[in-house]
């Protein structure tokens, strides 16, 4: 028998389960917000060099205040191509005869080309929109803009090394222990790096307490809150910085609830699964009977002692002695080809996902505007990739998202700058079909490793998307030098990713193979029929 009996004995999707998704889902939301934050605390407003009067240098009687800031930028500050005040230009030597009214302005590269020099006052900064952001707060423009990509960076960098940390932590101390701990330091933390570290254990550690508290009939669905509350993030996060437009408040409004969060992250139970798994039966009875009362079923609590739970993990506790290691993907062909082809597709999907989703300011429309769409636009796309993948299959759907993808970037290439709201909506389904193949990719992996190394695959395939993640950023930095090149790069590695999905092999209506040996035999003489599963192998699927 399977754990998932006595799950469903005390009430299966009962109250508790309810009550513990809709309180982790919140967090995992908060989640959402933080991954895309520095699209508002990053923002980079107009600004142009600050005009520097000369201490000899008089203004006629006429100018008031208000005129001469105006009028001062003429002399000291280019005009560009676009008609505005060069960013990171001034003037080698005012030319102070062009605050007379009949002076003329130079425009475009006659106005930059002679006697021009990078800003050396510091700079002005247009505050219409933002009040505040790092941008301003430490002039990271013009030679310095490459720093806040570095700083986004990091903090996904922070995500892929606490997926490490808080990984070994949850196996060693349980779930819980590190969920609640996760919650002090990411409340508390000023650096990028180490929340995207606490943010990651948050995430893993949620997605266990769920995953290992919900019998089989309500994993499906509780999975797919989880990708659906980290997408709404992203629109409430747009909501959040439309009424908080000073970066430091902003980042304490996303930050805050977290505090409560961690308060009564205590009260949650922690999983039996691991309880068990740890000889601490005992604990975990006393888990079990407290949620059979909190779901009504407290005669059926009474019945759980330490045999009974011994006896229903029996199975899963003998599919933790096999020892995989990460060299073990690549020894036999079959294994080595599915690993391979998961690797661009991981990579790829979060790599053109964030490359797209990081940088909304370039399409010059109103950024509140365009984060809501893109988030919006995840959900419908999701679904629809889902549906695909019940009836078409998971290779076809894999590689055509991810192709559609790489045409709508590239394609988007080639629309012209005029029409904005064109190029904001494919850049915008671009994206969702990113989306989808990268939620998609969960599903299919797990469907693809056998369950002796389903965790060991899974977690190595997992972390080429978070290397994706965190290369994403720096590509930015190669526009100014080749403004066509980070949309090829991010254009070509999903079309990559689409060819390496036609290698793999279709999982639709075939059971999940146990071993490594059943995998290679496969594509010969499939297993007859389908076997049901334990709680702990989609657990180790799903991470």
């Amino acid at each position: 028998m399977a754990f998932n009996d006595v799950l469903e004995s005390i009430g299966g999707v009962g109250r508790f389960q309810i009550s513990q998704i809709t309180f982790l889902l919140i967090s995992v939301c908060l989640i959402g917000c933080h991954n895309f934050l520095q699209n508002f605390t990053a923002a980079v407003p107009d600004h142009h060099c600050k005009p520097l009067l000369p201490t000899n240098q008089t203004l006629p009687s006429s100018y008031t205040q208000s005129t001469a800031e105006g009028v001062l930028l003429k002399a000291p500050v280019p005009i560009g191509q676009n008609r505005k005040p060069e960013k990171c230009l001034q003037f080698a030597m005012s030319w102070w005869h062009l605050l007379s009214p009949n002076a003329t302005v130079e425009v475009g590269d006659s106005a930059t080309q002679v006697h021009t020099e990078l800003c050396t006052g510091g700079w002005v900064y247009d505050v219409s929109v933002f009040e505040s952001t790092i941008v301003t707060e430490w002039n990271l423009v013009c030679d310095l803009q490459n720093l806040r990509d570095v700083a986004q960076s990091l903090y996904m960098a922070g995500v892929l090394v606490g997926a490490g940390v808080f990984g070994v932590l949850s196996d060693r101390f349980g779930r819980r222990k590190p969920l609640i701990w996760s919650y002090l330091f990411s409340s508390y933390c000023a650096f990028r790096f180490l929340a995207g570290m606490t943010f990651s254990g948050i995430m893993l550690n949620s997605l266990s307490l769920i995953l290992e508290w919900m019998p089989n009939k309500g994993r499906t669905v509780a999975g797919a809150l989880l990708g659906y509350f980290v997408t709404f993030g992203q629109i409430v996060l747009a909501g959040v910085a439309y009424g908080v437009r000073n970066w430091r408040w902003l980042q304490l409004s996303v930050s805050a609830p977290f505090f409560i969060i961690f308060v009564c992250s205590w009260k949650l139970p922690e999983s039996p699964r691991w309880l068990l798994l740890h000889n601490k039966a005992q604990v975990a009875v006393q888990n079990l009977r407290k949620v059979a009362a909190i779901n009504g079923k407290s005669k059926e609590g009474e019945k759980i002692n330490k045999e009974v739970l011994h006896s229903h993990m029996q199975m899963e506790a003998a599919s933790l002695k096999s020892r995989r290691t990460v060299f073990d993907l690549f020894r036999s062909p079959v294994l080595r080809r599915v690993t391979c082809c998961l690797m661009v597709v991981w990579f790829s999907s979060s790599f053109s996902y964030y490359g797209l989703a990081m940088d909304v300011q370039k399409f010059g429309l109103n950024i509140f505007v365009v984060q809501v769409l893109f988030g919006a636009i995840d959900l419908p796309v999701v679904l629809l990739s889902t549906l695909a993948m019940v009836f078409i299959g998971r290779r076809l759907t894999m590689a055509g998202f991810l192709s559609l993808a790489g045409l709508l970037v590239f394609v988007n290439m080639f629309v012209p700058d005029e029409l904005q709201t064109l190029r904001t909506v494919q850049a915008a389904l671009g994206k969702g079909c990113l989306a989808s193949s990268f939620i998609g990719a969960y599903l299919y992996s797990g469907e693809l490793y056998p369950t002796e190394i389903r965790q060991t695959g899974m977690g190595f395939v997992s972390m080429q998307a978070r290397l994706g993640a965190m290369v994403a950023p720096l590509v930015y930095v190669l526009r100014d030098s080749f403004p066509v090149l980070p949309p090829i790069i991010f254009g070509a590695a999903p079309l990559l990713a689409g060819v390496s999905a036609c290698f793999l092999m279709e999982t639709r209506h075939l059971p999940l193979l146990e071993t490594i040996a059943e995998m290679e035999r496969s594509r010969r003489n499939l297993p007859p029929a389908s076997r049901e599963i334990s709680f702990q192998r989609i657990r180790l699927a799903q991470q």
